[in-house]
């Protein structure tokens, strides 16, 4: 088995269609970041009733085991240079990728896995890394994805600047636009010495247009070959990013924003859109 230190690309692999296309986007991801991957799979005993005995459970684990031989196998076979980790863990899947994920620079998921639901926009298990996991999440949709910019959602929160660290990277690496969204909508959208404009929409709009404007000044100036664009929407921050989402290659947003609720590590806009958006997501949160 080979072993390294440092960061690496993670990505949860339980040979489901969406882990296919998880593990794909996660080996691309490993060669653009020049870093290793490692290919999870969480095993537990599947069916509602214990086994029968010591040689069913076996059985079960070596399915399982059989299970990450194969994905690692097509990592391989996608990249042959690539340095492949696979990892064997016994536990919920969500709790063996939410540790995992703390000496990982990026996660990989599908958007949902075997006995989901296809209907969902993520399943369980993505949300629960989406909100607990130690690193940015990528939460990879079912449908093949577009060749549109990267839409981050922007609210001068410490979650925000990390979202727009993360979408600027991606989009240098990739060669994509950056299209900042800024909802200018709810109170928390601006400073409270300025609440008193909030009955004047065109004092508001300007008011976040500069915010905006100084939020993604400093980002054009170290990447000034990405291409960017900025969107104002005077709607809720869901709807705005949703709305710009319908022709994106990737949306990335922060776990919470200025206006969520202490104490969810996952605030309702980002959960919404990793239900909801028509693309996959990423959700990133400030290292602390």
């Amino acid at each position: 088995m080979a072993t390294f230190d440092g960061s690496y690309v993670l990505v949860g692999f339980d040979g489901s269609p969406g882990a296919e296309r998880a593990l794909r986007r996660a080996v691309e991801e490993a060669r653009v970041r020049r870093l290793p991957l490692t290919v999870c799979h969480a095993w537990h005993w599947p069916y509602p009733v214990p086994p029968s005995g010591p040689e069913a459970l076996e059985t079960a684990r070596r399915m399982g085991r059989h299970t990450l031989e194969h994905g690692v196998f097509v990592a391989r076979q996608l990249r042959p240079a690539l340095m492949v980790r696979p990892r064997f863990a016994t536990g919920p899947a969500s709790a063996v990728l939410i540790d995992e994920s703390e000496s990982a620079a990026l996660a990989v998921v599908g958007s949902h896995g075997r006995g989901g639901f296809a209907g969902l926009g993520a399943g369980s298990t993505a949300l629960h890394l989406a909100a607990y996991g130690h690193c940015p999440v990528l939460v990879m949709r079912d449908d093949p994805e577009p060749g549109g910019p990267i839409v981050v959602g922007v609210d001068g929160s410490p979650a925000a600047e990390a979202a727009l660290a993360f979408a600027y990277e991606d989009a240098a690496l990739r060669g994509r636009s950056v299209r900042a969204v800024f909802a200018c909508w709810e109170a928390e959208a601006i400073a409270s010495a300025e609440m008193g404009m909030l009955r004047d929409p065109e004092q508001l709009r300007m008011l976040g247009a500069a915010r905006l404007e100084r939020t993604v000044c400093p980002w054009r100036e170290k990447y000034p070959y990405v291409e960017t664009e900025t969107s104002l929407v005077m709607r809720t921050p869901r709807h705005a990013l949703l709305e710009a989402a319908a022709d994106a290659g990737l949306l990335v947003v922060g776990d919470r924003g200025l206006g969520g609720v202490p104490g969810l590590r996952l605030g309702s806009v980002s959960h919404a859109v990793l239900v909801h958006a028509p693309c996959s997501v990423a959700v990133v949160r400030p290292r602390r």
